[in-house]
């Protein structure tokens, strides 16, 4: 079988298990890796290998990028204290507590207990995203788990690069590493920052959809290429030059640019999502292969991989609740500012500890041997560690957390409904305005200003009435009546057009840029119900 033959089927695979996910309403991470499984115990299968560069170097980036790209900054910023503290404190103190049960329990070198600590230690952004986005969870839940998912990564592979070089040479220095984690890191933000300024100006004097997407599907690859080049953190690069990007993109792309980068990106996010799980499932036989040589009894592998798995969940819980309220105890000014979280927000954080692909393509890239020659120990161990703990905690946290929710009786909060409903009310008013003074100064335009006016006063009333209505209640910018006429009046127009396109009164190329009128038209009222 070709590499084109695999590549068809594994996107044949991912539009049929997206559609029974859909079908289940399962969060897709989790039945593409059950699918995967699966299809690994399938006879006579051609082997599907996950490379661990291609991870780090073609999937990591677009992943991370539109996960920054989209992060709320205010938000982001507002949450940094507990994202700091669940992205790097508890990476670290994971990874401590992991390597010294790898050591004890298991009879691994210390040092390659701390690699094992290091693979394990971050929960993956791909999965938090896409399992936190299908919940209906308050928004500054969501904003923790995805800012701490996007930062995480950096912290758990500089701690990775610095044990595989102790185990590799047999020497560690915790003053140099510490040094070199603060120069990784800066150095990756400010590689980031560079590339988001780059880009910035890009867009500013480039005016064509098609170059400026393309570039924005580049500027990831650039960011975390150029930083790894120059031994930086290309994780970070490439999440703050989304962030700055983020912040700055509403006021660079014009409508055309934002209408074809939107649903490229989805697409893209969608595919690689797909490949990714996917091929975390295939890996089976892969592990299956590793144990084979082990001496280990199968009863005492599954004894290690239950207590790791239970471990690094216990760890999240232990470390999640003191980080959040502790400070709150100690420091009474910041008390004040920021109101106490509610416990059942905490556990959802707490809970919400996935691992993905990251960790299985890091695993993968231990080397086999030392710099003496000697096997890297516990290599087939650490593999099969990974794998597990990836299963368990995309299976059993990723599924448990819709029914935990409901049991915690978490809704989502109207906050971001309400602000919202001030903007539209305030942007709706100032236009309004404008064109009592445009009246004032150009009368001659009298019968279109009165239609606008009218359509704004519309507006205005809708945005209004939702305001008085219960929280939950969707924003309209039109009336009932006016959207239902619009449809009825769209669809005409679009049962015209191809009336004449089939009389050959007009090319198809004519019809497709009046249709895609329409179709705008259309999805700016189906986004407004």
């Amino acid at each position: 079988m070709t590499s084109a033959d695999i590549f068809v089927g594994l996107l044949l695979a991912i539009v049929i298990l997206a559609l029974v996910a859909r079908r289940l309403s399962l969060p897709y991470p989790i039945f593409f890796v059950l699918g995967g499984l699966a299809l690994s115990l399938i006879p006579k299968l051609p082997e599907v290998r996950l490379d661990p560069q291609m991870v780090f170097e073609f999937f990591l980036p677009p992943l991370l990028f539109p996960a920054a790209l989209f992060t709320s900054w205010r938000d982001f910023r507002a949450n940094l204290r507990p994202i700091t503290l669940l992205a790097v404190g508890l990476v670290l103190f994971t990874t401590g507590t992991v390597a010294l049960l790898a050591h004890y329990f298991m009879g691994l070198p210390l040092a390659a207990g701390f690699v094992l600590g290091a693979i394990i230690s971050p929960p993956d952004a791909i999965a938090a995203s896409a399992i936190a986005d299908n919940l209906k969870i308050p928004r500054r839940i969501v904003t923790i788990l995805e800012g701490e998912s996007l930062v995480n990564d950096a912290t758990a592979l500089v701690a990775y690069r610095f044990a595989v070089l102790a185990v590799i040479t047999g020497s560690f220095s915790l003053p140099h590493a510490g040094a070199r984690f603060v120069i990784m890191s800066l150095g990756g933000i400010a590689i980031g920052l560079l590339i988001g300024w780059l880009a910035e100006h890009f867009h500013k004097h480039v005016d064509d959809a098609p170059i400026e997407v393309t570039v924005s599907l580049l500027t990831p690859f650039v960011a975390y290429l150029l930083a790894e080049k120059l031994e930086l953190s290309g994780v970070l690069a490439v999440v703050i030059a989304g962030l700055y990007l983020g912040w700055r993109m509403p006021e660079l792309l014009n409508f055309k640019t934002r209408l074809q980068g939107g649903p490229v990106w989805e697409m893209v996010e969608f595919l690689l999502n797909g490949f990714v799980f996917i091929l975390i499932g295939l890996q089976l036989p892969e592990v299956i292969e590793a144990l084979s040589v082990q001496a280990i009894p199968t009863s005492r592998l599954v004894l290690y991989a239950l207590t790791i798995s239970l471990t690094i969940i216990l760890v999240r819980i232990l470390w999640v609740f003191p980080a959040i309220y502790l400070p709150r105890w100690f420091l009474q000014n910041h008390s004040k500012h920021n109101p106490m979280p509610r416990w059942r927000h905490v556990m959802i954080i707490a809970w919400t500890g996935m691992r993905g692909v990251l960790s299985l393509a890091a695993a993968l890239a231990l080397p086999i041997t030392r710099q003496d020659g000697t096997p890297f120990p516990g290599r087939d161990l650490i593999l099969f560690l990974t794998f597990t703990v990836i299963i368990v905690t995309l299976v059993v946290q990723g599924l448990s957390l819709p029914p935990l929710i409901r049991w915690l009786g978490i809704k989502e909060d109207s906050s971001s409904a309400s602000e919202e409903r001030k903007a539209r009310l305030k942007a709706n008013q100032e236009a309004f305005a404008s064109l009592n003074e445009i009246d004032e100064k150009d009368p001659a335009k009298a019968d279109a200003l009165q239609r606008l006016r009218m359509e704004y006063e519309d507006h205005i009333r809708q945005v209004e009435g939702a305001a008085s209505a219960t929280a939950s209640s969707p924003l309209r910018r039109f009336s009932t009546e006016y959207e239902r006429l619009s449809l009825a009046a769209l669809l005409h127009e679009r049962q015209t057009i191809l009336h004449l396109r089939n009389e050959d009164v007009i090319s198809d190329e004519v019809l497709r840029r009046i249709q895609r009128d329409i179709d705008l038209a259309e999805a700016r009222l189906e986004h407004h119900q």
